[in-house]
């Protein structure tokens, strides 16, 4: 292993060093880059991985044959990233952040070769990692978590090499269900074993029902209440079965959708502040609090929600874009603010549609609010009209005030992007009363005349009043 220096700056040029080649490290160097010129600002980043500004949320899309291509899911190839003067350092890892020395030690992963880099500004994009448990056999061939471009190539890899035709895929969050979704449609025989109740635990489980039986109608076998203790392996020391207390369930590959977690331990080890979920904290421009020259952003970070008034830790690509955009304008001598989220998320199985944003039941209890919650059941057009397909909406309002909390959503086609009012809703903090008053569009082939969430807002703030009185 040899050990070399990239120092010094040219002249009065500031050097930009990025970690995390995907959406929020990538965002910021090119925003930064079409506010400064190369002349003035120099941007070196680092990715350990083969691929840059990628879609992670579309890999269980490519996985299961609906993005026919690998490279549709790349935005911009590390070659188009240096073509606009951005030293883009692919399968290079950042092993250290020396934040008194302004430097970063980088090791490249193919020859071993290790540097100390100097910084003038630094971006922490580190992501998420996939929870792997540290559980017998978790680690074998043929078992696999789905997090980068290069863990999906693998998947497909094992999945287009393997004989058997078994799957189980260990969670029920977003990527478990999706994943799930995209077996069956390789032909692969599905279970998915679920800690939970219920799939989705980011919906209430009267919610999560409705998802599993979605997934039971697509050949899906849902476990619940299902702990994993251990993964069986065969002679030739690949995965040939998931254990849990009660069962025994074959599997040729296994698929990890337990969640993720912040990628932060380079900035712990750098004693930088961390907030109670794992993520860096920052201030509202994206900049480590207490660390003028230093930004975070993407799943590393946790975010204010602006619903509860609390931190949480939220991976998604929206924000994380939303992050990079807001550090490069800093960084590039601009000024835009991060103010929070309210955690509106859509997915779906088959051509059921999962959509959320806000609080859930458990969610506002633990923050102290009293809270009505309705539900009610409408269609997504006009119910006289060809293709109407029914859906359910569940509403939150705070018991005083009327504030909405949140809403939950599952239904058919037209269902999930609805979720879409109420999360503007949220963030303008409307009550369900002023919902009610929404001039939102109407016309029999897009929705009845009272859309499903005005209707849900009316029922919330009759519950409200009700409640009042």
């Amino acid at each position: 292993m040899s050990m070399s220096r990239t120092s010094g700056r040219d002249g009065a040029r500031e050097r930009l060093v990025v970690i995390g080649g995907d959406a929020a490290g990538m965002a910021a160097a090119s925003q930064a880059r079409r506010l400064r010129g190369p002349e003035e600002l120099e941007i070196v980043a680092f990715e350990r991985g083969h691929f840059a500004s990628y879609s992670a949320c579309g890999i269980p899309y490519w996985v299961g044959g609906d993005v026919p291509d690998r490279d549709r899911l790349v935005a911009r190839t590390p070659e188009e990233h240096r073509e606009r003067d951005i030293d883009l350092r692919t399968r290079t890892e950042v092993t250290a952040i020396d934040v008194d020395g302004g430097r970063v030690r980088s090791r490249e992963l193919d020859t071993g070769t290790e540097a100390w880099t100097s910084y003038d500004k630094l971006v922490i994009a580190t992501g998420a990692r996939p929870l792997r448990p540290d559980l017998p056999g978790i680690d074998a061939p043929g078992v696999h978590g789905v997090q980068t471009l290069d863990d999906g190539q693998a998947l497909l890899d094992t999945l287009e090499s393997t004989r058997g035709r078994r799957a189980v895929v260990v969670g029920a969050g977003y990527i478990g269900v999706e994943m799930a979704e995209a077996l069956i449609k390789r032909g692969y025989e599905v279970t998915v074993v679920n800690r939970g109740e219920e799939p989705m635990s980011t919906l209430d489980p009267d919610m999560g029902s409705l998802v599993h039986e979605a997934m039971e109608g697509l050949g899906i076998t849902m476990v619940g209440d299902a702990e994993v203790t251990k993964v069986l392996t065969g002679d030739d020391g690949r995965v040939r079965a998931v254990v849990t207390e009660d069962a025994e369930y074959p599997a040729d590959v296994v698929v990890l959708g337990i969640g993720v977690r912040p990628e932060t331990a380079l900035a712990r080890e750098a004693g930088l502040p961390v907030g109670d979920h794992g993520g860096l904290l920052t201030d509202l421009a994206m900049r480590v609090r207490g660390h003028e020259n230093i930004w975070a952003g993407g799943d590393c970070v946790e975010v204010l929600d602006l619903v509860s008034g609390r931190e949480r830790h939220i991976a998604l690509g929206t924000h994380a874009n939303k992050h990079g955009q807001i550090i490069g304008t800093n960084v590039g001598g601009g000024y835009a603010t991060f103010p929070g989220v309210v955690g509106t998320a859509v997915s779906k199985v088959c051509d059921l549609e999962i959509a959320r944003t806000g609080l859930r039941e458990k969610d506002a209890r633990r923050a102290g609010l009293r809270f009505e919650a309705v539900t009610i059941e409408s269609t997504s057009r006009a119910g006289y009209y060809p293709g109407a397909e029914t859906m359910t909406v569940k509403m939150l309002a705070e018991r005083r005030t009327g504030r909405l909390l949140g809403v939950q959503i599952v239904g058919r086609e037209g269902a999930a992007k609805r979720v879409d009012v109420a999360a503007v809703a949220l963030t303008a903090g409307m009550t369900v009363e002023q919902m009610t008053t929404l001039d939102l569009g109407y016309a029999p082939p897009f929705s009845p005349v009272w859309d499903p969430v005005l209707v849900a807002a009316r029922k919330a703030m009759a519950k409200v009043r009700d409640g009042a009185s």
